[in-house]
């Protein structure tokens, strides 16, 4: 072997012995032309201002609540639950925004539908393509399927087709040829009657005003129930008192590729996504979001509205993502999701007159008039009341006195989560009996919003404490407040700020979120220009929080719960400035505001 390596040596030494003559030098070549002078370089970033607002004077009845625009008639689209119609907005001036007429989507669906109006329920979404607005209508009883309605943007009806039970939202893809809705199918009060979740997938290529049943897909879940071909990935959250798989899974809200060819369907009650590929119209994945943990520092939350005021701290709890609405956008080949993690409970209830009626209709618990039939959140102070018990090792985590309301007992958590032992009772009311032993406590929600990889679905980037961080620096003792009334703290028990809107725009070359706070209100902006390194850049809320009484003082009172958003670039403003467009649900206000480029 030695010798072998001694003979490889001249082989590799060879290139290095060879040495060549050199020649004369040749003439020199005729010197080029002058660059263009560079220019220093410069950090941009935005900042939001706000320039106007339409008022509809209603205090809490979800007057305004999911936006859209037409950039070619300077119309903004707002569904206005309250009246169950959409709102048209004249926002030629974006300061002075004016009513320009209103949408009666009942009205029209029952016409061409064949239907009475009364069969009709509320509008809940609106989404614009090109000239065409797609509106998702619930039925009167939301067990029922409801209705995607079809106008032109000046507000000429085109035509309806059927959808699932409950669609609460509706969109376009980007190449604007296929129509996408969320049908939730929550059950009724008593939990008689449960429908399956699904999603409508409406083709609308050859145009909206022709679309029939045809054009129609309903997509459904029931390969993943007992026996079906398809399996969930991960701790997908399914309630043991759902008859199946596919009537717990409730979609809420539907975000698409840019290439139009998957949409990405949140389904916020089960802590999952689903992937729906657009080629085929099926369902290829549903996978669990996981969980967030509150004891890893930079995700510390204030558990508790009895803490005498801003106490972020560290606490063995984890968080339950369960986004609201989402958004996406395209990295070096990659899509990403983005997502507003506001977290939901299950609470099923009937009216009833006292605990007599309530037993008699099946409930578990009456309450000032409403009867329970059930509940998946409970108090951490109120775990223990029937029976159920705490492992001692997540006591000794916790405290000896955590369940202290100043401590963690007013958090309110999972009753179905971290549990082990028969707990025969979730089944039934959701509530936690003698045979159920929690080793672990999951709360609503993660306080953030977070940054996924589409095809791993892996996070690459939390906001962590964020929220709650800067809203307390910024707000001092009117942090975590509600959104009906000025005070603050009201929310830590609960779910926070409250993440509930989010939408992504490009502006100077930059990729920004903008995130709405539904409890506190605001909008928070981050750089995501880099997903793994996002960048906080401003907060802004237009909200007046020393107004004594926001609903006798509505107009003073500011913005008050962000539902939606709606970004529209400088090329189709009215304006020619990029803007934001803020449905606001208990103020009853639409809010503009300008987006300006600046330097640092």
């Amino acid at each position: 072997m030695r010798w072998k390596n001694l003979l490889a040596l001249p082989v590799l030494l060879l290139p290095i012995m060879i040495t060549a003559c050199s020649g004369d030098d040749g003439t020199d070549g005729v010197d080029g032309i002058n660059g263009t002078d560079g220019v220093d370089a410069t950090v941009s970033s935005i900042a939001l201002s706000f320039i106007g607002r339409y008022e509809t004077g209603e205090f809490d009845e979800s007057a305004a609540e999911i936006v859209d625009f037409d950039p070619a008639t300077d119309m903004a689209f707002v569904v206005n639950a309250n009246s169950g119609q959409i709102d048209v907005i004249d926002a030629s001036s974006p300061a002075s925004p004016t009513l320009s007429q209103s949408l009666d989507v009942a009205a029209d669906v029952a016409t061409a539908m064949s239907l009475s109006a009364s069969d009709l329920g509320a509008a809940n979404s609106v989404a614009v393509s090109g000239n065409t607005l797609a509106v998702a209508i619930e039925a009167d009883t939301k067990q029922d399927n409801g209705y995607i309605a079809f106008y032109q943007t000046d507000g000429t009806f085109l035509s309806a087709v059927e959808a699932g039970a409950l669609p609460d939202m509706v969109t376009f893809t980007p190449d604007g040829n296929t129509v996408i809705a969320a049908n939730e199918g929550e059950p009724n009060g008593d939990y008689s009657v449960d429908p399956q979740g699904s999603v409508t997938v409406i083709d609308v290529s050859g145009g909206a005003a022709s679309v029939t049943a045809a054009n129609v897909t309903q997509v459904d879940f029931t390969e993943f129930n007992t026996g079906g071909s398809l399996s969930l990935t991960g701790n997908v959250r399914i309630s043991a008192k759902a008859a199946s798989v596919a009537q717990d899974l409730e979609p809420e809200y539907v975000a698409v590729s840019g290439d139009s060819s998957e949409a990405y369907i949140v389904l916020q009650e089960n802590n999952a996504m689903a992937t729906l590929d657009l080629s085929s119209n099926t369902i290829t994945a549903i996978r669990s979001l996981g969980f967030k943990d509150y004891s890893i520092p930079g995700n510390e939350i204030d558990p508790s509205n009895e803490d005498n005021g801003v106490n972020i701290r560290s606490v063995p709890v984890f968080g339950v993502y369960m986004p609201d609405s989402a958004d996406t956008f395209e990295f070096n080949g990659t899509t990403y999701i983005v997502t507003a993690n506001e977290g939901d409970g299950r609470e099923y209830l009937t009216d009833a007159v006292d605990a007599a009626d309530c037993t008699a209709q099946g409930g578990f618990d009456f309450d000032d008039g409403d009867c329970f039939h059930y509940l998946d959140e409970i108090r951490i102070k109120d775990l223990t009341d029937n029976g159920a018990t705490i492992d001692a090792d997540l006591i000794a985590r916790a405290g000896a006195d955590f369940q202290d309301s100043d401590k963690l007992g007013r958090l309110k958590v999972m009753t179905d989560l971290g549990v082990t032992g028969a707990c025969t009772d979730l089944a039934t009311t959701g509530q936690p009996g003698t045979d159920c032993h929690y080793e672990a406590l999951y709360s609503y929600g993660a306080r953030s919003f977070t940054i996924w990889n589409s095809a791993t679905g892996m996070p690459v980037f939390d906001s962590g404490n964020d929220f709650e961080v800067i809203t307390a620096n910024r707000l001092g003792e009117d942090f975590n407040a509600t959104n009906d009334e000025n005070g603050g703290d009201d929310r830590s028990d609960d779910k926070g700020p409250e993440p509930e809107a989010i939408e992504i725009g490009e502006f100077g070359g930059r990729l920004y979120a903008f995130i709405g706070l539904e409890r506190v209100g605001g909008i928070m902006v981050y750089d995501i220009s880099q997903p793994e390194s996002a960048q906080f850049v401003q907060y802004i809320n237009t909200r007046d929080f020393t107004v004594a009484d926001v609903e006798a003082d509505l107009s003073q009172a500011g913005d008050l719960g962000p539902e939606s958003i709606k970004f529209v670039a400088a090329e189709d403003s009215p304006n020619g400035e990029a803007m934001l467009i803020v449905g606001n649900e208990v103020s009853g206000t639409t809010a503009f505001f300008q987006i300006d480029l600046i330097t640092q």
